[in-house]
């Protein structure tokens, strides 16, 4: 197993791991950093403070922080451009972000402000690493929450049917892992471009197979299964797992949950009870799956918690899963363990 930059991408943070197998995973180089799109949107917003135009470069990245801070520049009457790829990051029409008022094109405006767009800055991480005498290992895994895009479709409607296929073909859980990202993934299809031969996954699926790195997780997990929950800054994602397999799950976003609603979910998870065809309306979730087999694997009693906003589900005693003593790298545990899964080298539990 080579040494791995494992980067979890998330709303609020970059979650990064110099994963070297030479040392005891708690002594491998970590870092815990504002995401890009936050970075991002700081620039834009000291731009439009300054009266100054913007001129987007790059390429497509999430959006929320970024998004809304070029929104707001618009708003402020100040010139906005950008390249088709980095435009994407507002909309994946062109027309549509044409409309907004972007103006599309390949070079800057004379006098605009440059702001370059992506989910990941590795000449930057090298550059801040250097003095430190880290270099960034040539195996690099990447996480991020990708809504993905079809023409025709709403963005939650793709999310849907990706969180569907996630079951498909027995819900092994090397599927969360890819060298190439699934049909319509534009986020993770940015990312190969820009970083050739990385490894990518979904950041719900990265947190759980980084839970599974604590071993009061893994022998849950391989016994009567487990329900792990991750609940991020923007999105609280949780599964039914046994084994290597995956049984059901749903997506919901965070900034909707409530005690009594992770109590409510959980539970309709554990006895399969969800209404998949009206998750999405019933719950202003991104939707639920749950494959007819759940039945058999369970019980399914013991619940484990991740993610920068498990207070929420505190009270409820689930167990904090803290993969090597850490629970913010749980995701980028995850990733190495994708990485093994990948190269058929380990087990999603040995890091």
């Amino acid at each position: 197993m080579p040494p791995v930059l494992a980067i979890d991408v998330g709303a609020g943070t970059q979650d990064i791991l110099l994963y070297d197998p030479a040392r005891e995973p708690e002594n491998c180089a970590k870092l815990v950093l504002p995401a890009r799109t936050r970075i991002v949107a700081n620039q834009i917003q000291a731009a439009t403070a300054g009266g100054r135009a913007v001129h987007l470069a790059g390429t497509l990245m999430g959006g929320g922080a970024s998004t809304d801070a070029a929104k707001a520049h618009l708003d402020a009457g100040l010139p906005l451009s950008a390249t088709v790829d980095a435009a994407r990051t507002l909309h994946n029409d062109p027309v549509r972000v044409a409309a907004m008022g972007v103006e599309i094109r390949d070079e800057p405006p004379p006098g605009a402000e440059v702001v370059v767009a992506g989910d990941v800055d590795l000449a930057a991480l090298r550059n801040a690493l250097a003095p430190f005498g880290l270099e960034l290992p040539t195996v690099v895994a990447v996480a991020v929450q990708d809504h993905g895009y079809r023409p025709g479709s709403g963005n939650n409607e793709v999310r849907f049917d990706y969180l569907q296929g996630l079951l498909a073909g027995g819900g092994d859980l090397a599927r969360m892992v890819y060298s190439e990202p699934p049909e319509g993934m534009t986020r993770m299809a940015a990312l190969r471009r820009s970083i050739p031969g990385v490894t990518l996954m979904d950041t719900g699926a990265a947190a759980v197979l980084g839970a599974l790195g604590d071993p009061v997780v893994a022998r849950a997990a391989a016994a009567d299964g487990a329900i792990l929950v991750n609940v991020g800054n923007m999105h609280t994602f949780a599964t039914l797992v046994r084994g290597r397999r995956l049984y059901g799950l749903f997506e919901h976003h965070t900034g909707g949950m409530t005690i009594e609603l992770i109590a409510e979910l959980v539970g309709k998870l554990r006895a399969g009870d969800l209404d998949v065809a009206g998750f999405r309306a019933a719950f202003d979730g991104h939707g639920a799956a749950l494959d007819p087999a759940y039945a058999e694997a369970g019980p399914f009693e013991f619940v484990a918690v991740t993610g920068p906003n498990r207070k929420l589900a505190r009270p409820l005693g689930y167990h904090e899963a803290a993969p090597y003593g850490d629970m913010m790298l749980a995701g980028s545990w995850g990733l190495v363990a994708g990485v093994r899964l990948l190269r058929g080298v380990g087990s999603p539990t040995a890091p």
